[in-house]
Formats: C-alpha cells, structure tokens, sequence
C-alpha cells in the first residue's frame, strides 16, 4: 500500500493505492476527513460494435454502512436503485471525465465509486471525482486526464474550500469546478442571486487552490502509471481504401451543394426532412454501383452528418451566421402563457422557437413532503421539481420505460435554480411539487422548464420572491486554433449537437441562482466563462420582460381548486390532547372534517398546527375543534353551552349543573350560582339539554376544576316555577339564631357548598 497527501482547504486529502480491488484497471481510496471512497474503472477488452458514441458508465454508490445507518423500510435493507442524490452524483463524475476520452473509443469503459465511510461533514462527491481521475490516469485506459475537483463556497466575504455540511448551509453561494491546469472543464453553481463577477471570482479561486489536487495525482501517476493502450483502427486494404475514396468523391459532388442550401434555412423540421431525404437519395445512388459494399454506402451516408456538422460550424466561425439566420448573440421567438389548463392550481407555458414546455403547479399539505432516506439525508423536502422528456418531443417513437438519468438531471438543475426565490415555509406552509412537461424539443428544454415552472408558480399564487429564467450559452471552436471561437446565446438543438459547449445560467433579474456547464472539449479558458456570463445576463433580462408582461407578480388569491391551510400555534405540552391515545382524537376530527380527501392536519414539535382543507368549512371546524381541545380556560370569559348533568350529593339532594364548555372542557354551577333568589331544586331552574350562558369564577388547574356562574352574568335570573327555599322557622339566611357567624346550623338537608 502506498500513501499520498496534500492539504487542501486546511484537512489533509489522503489517496492510498495498492490495498483493495487489485483485479480492476486500476484502483484507489481518497479520504477527506473521516469520509472515505473507493474509486475502481475497468475497460472491456473488444470494441462494441454496431455503436456511434463513446460507452461509459459511472456509477457512485451510497452505502448506508458508511454513515452507520439503517435503511428506512421496514421490509427492505439492501440499497437498491441508486437515490436521485446518487444519480445526480454519477452525472456529475461523468461529465467532467467524458471530455477527456478520445471520441474514437468504442471499448466499454465503467467507472464505480463506493462510498466506505461517510463523516457526515465532508461530502464524498468532490472524493468520487478525485477517485475517478486518478484511476484513469494512472491506469492503462486511453483518457487525456488528470482532472481535479474542488468545491467553493461563500460565506459573506470570505471563500471556504470544500465547506462541510453546515458552513454550506451558511453560503450565499457554492459552486463546484472540474478542471485541468488553465482550462475550466465542468461547473456547477447554485446561488442566492449572486452577481457574475462574484461566480467569476469563484471559478478563478476554484482554479489556483485545484491545481494542488490536480499536483496530488499527477504525483501518484508519476510513480504508479502505466502505458495507455493505442486506439486501434482498422486499416484498409489498399482496393478497399481506392473505393472509399471513391465514396467520398460522390458523397461531396452529391450532398455538400444540397448541405450549403439547407444550412440557409431556420427550422428543425425541414433540416430534419431535408437530411433524411439527402442520405437516402444517396444510399440509392450508391446502390447503382455494383463494387460498392452495404459496409462502404453506410460510411458515405454517416458522411452527410459530418458535413452538416462541419458547415454548421464554418457558417458560425467565418460569417458569423447560425443555421437558422440568426445573429449570435440573438434570442429565437418568445412567448408566455399562464392558466393554460383549468383544473390545476398553477399552470404556465413557455416557448422559445421549437422548443415548447408547459409546467403544472400542485399545491399540498405539509404532511405531502418528500421524505429523503439517503447515506447523506434523512430529512424532508418541500419543494420538488420533475421534468418529463417524452419521445414525441422530437417525433419519435420510444417506450416509456421510467425516468431517465438525464430527467432526474434536469428536474433538479430547474429545482435548484427555483429554491432561492421560494417564499420561507413560516409564511408558506404548503409542499409545492412542479412537474415540467416538454412538448417541443429543439434545445434548451432544462432552461425552458424554468421559465415554464415560474410562470406557473406565479399564476399559482406561490408568492415567489422573483421570477427566475434560463439561458443556455454556447460554443464554436475552431479546432485548429483555439483561440478563434464564437460564444452564441440561445442554442438550439443543432448547435447542442456540433457545438463545444453548453452553459446554461438561470437566475433573476438581480443575479444567479444557478449554472450547469458541460463541454466536449479537454477544457475552455476562464475567458470563455466571461462571455458566456455576460451574454447569459442580457438575454435573461430579455426573456424577464417577456415573462413580466404575462404575469407582473404572484396571484393574490390561490387557485379555487388549492387546498387553504390554516395554522395554528399550541403550547407543546397539549399536542397529546390533539392526537389523543393511540390518534384517536386526531383521526376522529379528521374523520369528521371530510376524510382525509378533504382534511389534512400536520403538528410539528414546537406547538404549530396546519390544517390543510380543500373545503373551506370543514377546515374551520376542524380548526375550532384544535382550539376548543387546547384552549386555556380564564377567569372572567363567558361561554354559552348545554347543561350536561344534574350534580346530586350523597343524600340526593340537588346541589349543581355541570355545563359544557369546549369538546373537552366543562364546569359546574354550585346551585347558589344560578339566581340571587334561594331556590330548592336545581332541576326547577334548569333541565338538562338546555343551553346556558355561564361566566368562568375560579379555575383550579391541579384538581381539573372550573367553577361558573350565571347569576355573574344576570343577577336576575329566575326560572318561572321555581320553587324557593322553604321557611326555616322565619329567619332570613343571615339572622343570628344563636351562633357567632350569624348562619343558621348545619341540617342534613341543606346541601353545603361545594368549590
């Protein structure tokens, strides 16, 4: 075993080789604290055939015995299908690998990174992608690396390197960088609308401290790499060679003039057509010549693609043109549409050019938050944001087979791109779910689900703070020269396709709230990042003010159709009397509320109760209930309820009521409480069932005892046919009759009082 070490951001970063996975390409754990990873790659010795792109896979893997934990279920223990946050970590990793592979390369290359131990400070994300470069650049697999990652974050004034868990929670912003030596390979930001010059800032700290990352690594190939296996290529027999040049002579004389006039026009759908209609014209024309193989007409029809590639590319590089006529920093059409669809409580469609998304608002209770259950997390999440990439999109036929890696990718760059704007669960205690439906697909559909998703929350009533639009920026390189190129704004599917570069940058009028840079370049310089910040701003003021002439601000009133939910604030010690033994209290004020289709009720441990309705006297109700169950009887309130039970001593004698005052709550009217006038029988007064208005005397909280009164409230009170208090002998209730009070004697028949 062999150790290596540097200090970054204070802590010392550790890779250690030679202990684990010997019969991998190459293997390595990195620790960061008491966080540790294991990073494998592997590369299948054939090519796969019948493919035309590079087949790598990367997968990062929680283990819940890293972080000491047990999974959530109660039927199911093993890890099983990677969590979302596993994906978006896999996603990560490869996006900054993919670039540094040659694009020739059909072997199957996998890389995997095993969490082993997790401190639950240190994020094991930033170890994968340090993992993952140095096992490829140290093993035998063709790859152009090292790479480093490093993770910047801000709190106030100050940069922090690889902040932990709770310093992030402190950051206005964080942003996480792949690069190598001078290039910028991978970012990704997310901020509280933060200015481009404070991310520009990020990235070139982000460069100077990854470069001692990047020294680490170099350092363990130095002495541990080995040779890189050449990339084979098929040569050709000589016969072979003069009929593919043949090919190619008909290829350019048949399809560059037609390419040239196609690259004049501006839609999807007619380069689309017209493309098709080329190669197979020439698949046909090529079928004509008997010494041509279906293996050579198949190569000069792959041909017309690199051909439309190429112009797309010299029409940007030397006239400063785009496929579609456009300028290069011009944004395709605009337009904005709210409460598209009727029944859903938000709704908002945005389109730019071909691309076309609609986004659906559904408001819930808080009880609807997502439970997170991962190595990392075991929290709630509040807002949750899916985005959904359907085949006809772009008019194709395909099997819904479940969620892709790219949609779960997508969904959550929209979602932290909308998080900084959402108004504090304090003032808006709803669980907001948006789901962004793509219609139309030429490009930019991640931004355009953005777009959609604020108009939607807008038209929802969800007081964000600002409305948020994306861009995505590119990038034309002339590969010979690399400091001749073109940053265009808005690209669209075509200029995805050939193009270098996709930056996306979504945020607010006042700044950024999030970025997601991929390229398939071994890197861009910090210059590039410049423009592309820069372009990104102006067009978002562009697409602002499209949006703010839909919708100014958030709806005042919430959708019809939303539920309302009302809160309200107990002392802690009486959320028992609101669930009641086993729920019993809290389910059977549910039940009686509507069901909970209708009525939901969430407390949480400091006392605050939400009740979520979609019926808006049935959330009263259950609200007057919570109240009627935990309110604090005072001296001098008055209440109006019925008389429960009549209160006789152990002789039979009358001697009180007991009145109902809340659900749970009720208190008794000593008989001498009811009239100014003496009277027998309580049951002369009173009857059970009635209704009585009772002034609270004396509340005795150790013993559970309230005492009313009604003649408190009307000295008066007098029931017709009462019977008064026999005569004693002609003494009045206060005559001396002999005892030094002034009270007549105890006699077993004159009930005593009782407090």
């Amino acid at each position: 075993m062999k150790e290596y070490s540097t200090e970054v951001g204070g802590k010392p970063l550790i890779i250690r080789t030679g202990e684990y996975a010997q019969n991998a390409a190459a293997a390595c754990t990195v620790q960061y604290g008491e966080t540790v990873i294991l990073a494998t790659t592997v590369m299948s010795d054939t090519i796969r055939e019948g493919i035309d792109y590079f087949p790598l896979m990367v997968d990062f893997e929680e283990k819940f015995y890293a972080a000491g934990k047990m999974k959530g279920s109660r039927f199911i223990k093993r890890e099983g299908r990677p969590s979302d946050e596993a994906i978006l970590t896999g996603r990560l990793i490869d996006r900054g690998l993919r670039p540094l592979f040659d694009k020739r390369l059909r072997n199957d290359v996998q890389v995997v990174i095993t969490v082993l131990s997790h401190d639950g400070q240190n994020d094991a994300d930033i170890l994968g992608i340090i993992g993952a470069s140095c096992v490829l650049a140290k093993s035998y697999i063709p790859w152009n690396g090292p790479l480093y990652g490093i993770r910047i974050g801000r709190i106030g004034d100050e940069w922090v390197i690889n902040p932990t868990y709770e310093a992030r929670e402190k950051c206005d912003m964080e942003l996480l960088l792949e690069g190598k030596d001078d290039q910028v390979i991978m970012i990704e930001t997310e901020g509280k609308e933060v200015e481009e010059k404070i991310v520009l800032d990020a990235i070139a700290f982000g460069q100077k401290h990854g470069r001692t990352v990047q020294k680490l690594i170099e350092d363990v190939i130095q002495a541990e790499g080995v040779e890189k296996l050449p990339i084979e290529e098929e040569a050709l027999e000589p016969e072979d060679q003069a009929k593919l040049d043949m090919v190619k002579t008909k290829v350019v004389q048949f399809a560059e003039p037609r390419i040239a006039e196609l690259l004049k026009g501006s839609k999807k759908a007619e380069h689309k057509a017209e493309l098709h209609a080329i190669k197979e014209e020439l698949d046909k024309l090529l079928k004509e010549d008997n010494d041509v193989s279906k293996e050579m007409r198949s190569i000069g029809v792959d041909m017309v693609e690199k051909f439309y590639e190429d112009g797309a590319r010299k029409l940007v590089l030397e006239d400063r043109k785009r496929v579609d006529g456009r300028s290069l920093d011009e944004i395709r059409p605009l337009s904005a549409a709210v409460h598209v669809v009727p029944r859903t409580h938000g709704s908002g469609l945005f389109q730019r050019g071909e691309t076309q998304v609609m986004s659906l608002v559904t408001l819930g209770s808080p009880g609807d938050e997502q439970v997170l259950d991962t190595m990392e997390l075991s929290e709630k999440k509040r807002y949750i944001h899916h985005y959904n990439f359907p085949g006809y999109s772009v008019g194709e036929a395909s099997p819904n087979r479940g969620t892709s890696r790219r949609e779960i990718g997508h969904g959550a760059l929209a979602e932290k791109a909308l998080v900084p704007v959402l108004p504090p669960k304090e003032d808006f205690p709803y669980t907001i779910r948006v789901v962004s439906e793509v219609l139309s697909s030429n490009g930019s559909t991640s931004q355009a689900s953005i777009c959609g998703s604020t108009l939607s929350l807008m038209d929802a009533g969800v007081p964000i703070s600002a409305p948020v639009a994306g861009i995505a920026m590119g990038l034309i390189t002339d590969l010979t020269n690399p400091k001749n190129f073109r940053v265009l704004t808005d690209i669209q599917g075509v200029e995805d396709h050939v193009g270098d570069m996709d930056f996306k940058v979504a945020g607010t009028i006042k700044g950024i709230t999030a970025i997601q840079l991929d390229i398939k370049l071994n890197g861009i310089p910090f210059e590039v990042c410049e423009q592309a910040l820069a372009g990104a701003r102006v067009a978002r003021e562009k697409i602002l003010d499209v949006m703010k002439d839909t919708i100014a601000e958030p709806r005042k009133e919430l959708s019809p159709y939303a539920p309302r939910i009302t809160t309200l604030k107990i002392d802690p010690e009486q959320i028992k009397v609101v669930i009641g033994k086993g729920g019993e209290t809290i389910n059977k004020i549910i039940d009686e509320c509507g069901g909970n289709d209708v009525t939901k009720i969430d407390i949480e441990q400091d006392g605050l109760v939400m009740v979520t309705s979609t019926n808006s006297a049935m959330g009263e109700k259950a609200i007057n209930w919570i109240k009627d169950l935990t309110r604090k009887i005072q001296v001098g309130e008055v209440f109006e309820g019925p008389v429960t039970k009549i209160v006789t001593d152990q002789s039979g004698n009358e001697i009180g009521a007991i009145v109902q005052l809340t659900p749970m709550k009720d208190g008794m009217i000593h008989i001498s409480q009811f009239s100014n006038e003496r009277i027998a029988r309580v049951s002369d007064v009173v009857k059970e069932g009635e209704t009585l208005k009772v002034k609270v005397m004396e509340v005795d909280n150790e013993r559970g005892r309230i005492s009313l009164s009604v003649k408190a409230i009307d000295p008066n009170f007098v029931k017709p046919g009462a019977s008064p208090m026999p005569d004693r002998g002609g003494f009045s209730r206060h005559q001396d009759r002999g005892h030094s009070n002034g009270r007549p004697p105890f006699r077993s028949n004159i009930p005593r009082r009782r407090h």
